[in-house]
Order: C-alpha cells, then sequence, then structure tokens
C-alpha cells in the first residue's frame, strides 16, 4: 500500500445511460474557434483563425444533475453548450477513418468560462487555464454509448453547429 502525503483526489467519473456504470475522465480537450458564428462573436475571423485544443482538468467535471457554486473572481460568466465525445480506447496518430472506432459514447456538456478573465488572458497573449479549467467549469450529462445510438451522423452534426454546439472530449 502507498502512504500518500495528503488524501488523493476520487477518481471524476461520469454516468452512463442505463446502468450503473461509470466512465472515468482522464483529460478534457475542448475545441476553440470551430464554429464560425462563435469565432466571429469572440472577435475572430473564421476565414482567417484556425481551430485550437485547450484543456480542462479531469476534475472540472460535474456529473449529471450535480449543482454548481457561482465560481469565484468572476461577475461575467457564460456557458456554451457542447457535444461530448468520450474516448474509449487509448490511441496516437489514429487515421481519420479509424477515429470513430475509438468513441465509447456521447452526452451533452457545458464548457463553463469566466469571460472577463478569459479577455484579461486574451488582450495579454495568456493561456486562458484561469478562465476555462477551474472547479466544477465542465458539467456533462449521462454518456450514451455508441452501441446504444450510433454516431451522429451528417444531419445531425449540421443541426448541432446549427445550434452553436462545439465539442468537447473526455
Amino acid at each position: 500500500m502507498v502512504d500518500f502525503v495528503i488524501p488523493p483526489p476520487a477518481q471524476p467519473t461520469v454516468g452512463v445511460s442505463r446502468t450503473e456504470a461509470l466512465f472515468p475522465v482522464r483529460r478534457i480537450w475542448c475545441v476553440g474557434q470551430n464554429y464560425a458564428a462563435h469565432t466571429r462573436e469572440m472577435g475572430g475571423n473564421p476565414e482567417r483563425t484556425e481551430p485550437f485544443f485547450f484543456a480542462k482538468p479531469g476534475d472540472a467535471v460535474v456529473p449529471d444533475g450535480g449543482l454548481l457554486d457561482f465560481p469565484v473572481a468572476t461577475s461575467d460568466l457564460h456557458h456554451e453548450v457542447e457535444l461530448v465525445a468520450c474516448i474509449g480506447r487509448p490511441g496516437e496518430n489514429i487515421p481519420a477513418d479509424k477515429a470513430l472506432s475509438h468513441i465509447y459514447g456521447y452526452a451533452v456538456g457545458l464548457d463553463m468560462t469566466r469571460r472577463d478573465l478569459q479577455a484579461v488572458a486574451k488582450k495579454a497573449g495568456r493561456p486562458w487555464a484561469l478562465a476555462k479549467g477551474f472547479d466544477q467549469s465542465c458539467p456533462i450529462g449521462t454518456i450514451r454509448p455508441v452501441s446504444e445510438i450510433g454516431h451522429p451522423s451528417r444531419f445531425h452534426e449540421e443541426w448541432i453547429a446549427s445550434r452553436a454546439v462545439s465539442e468537447c472530449a473526455c
């Protein structure tokens, strides 16, 4: 048995639909500026700005039904609805035609952002970590496994995009 000098944190998890099973959350990768209208809303040019990745800590997850406390150090809290793709198999340099085989399931999530802190960081050319990666910044609903619902079709992807939904992966 390992003796920890402080108690280790609990493993973040998200529930799986119609089961008692839990999905362990290791990392949360999010895609920024991948939706043209939101890129314009945030002052960017979607024709000149490439999408990029940013991360949230795994313990930022709030499982389905959890309550959110209003975070400290902000007076301008925003949310964005996200399609969450839950990665269930390890891999790297995965060919595009094999990528979907790594997705365990999908959920609806929220990307909570302290916009006032984000604006200060953006202006200074600094990372957004304090604006995006705070406690309870990633509520996620129950996961629906691919075996139950399949993968989103192009129609669903366009419907989601038309409603300002972007992607996060856990």
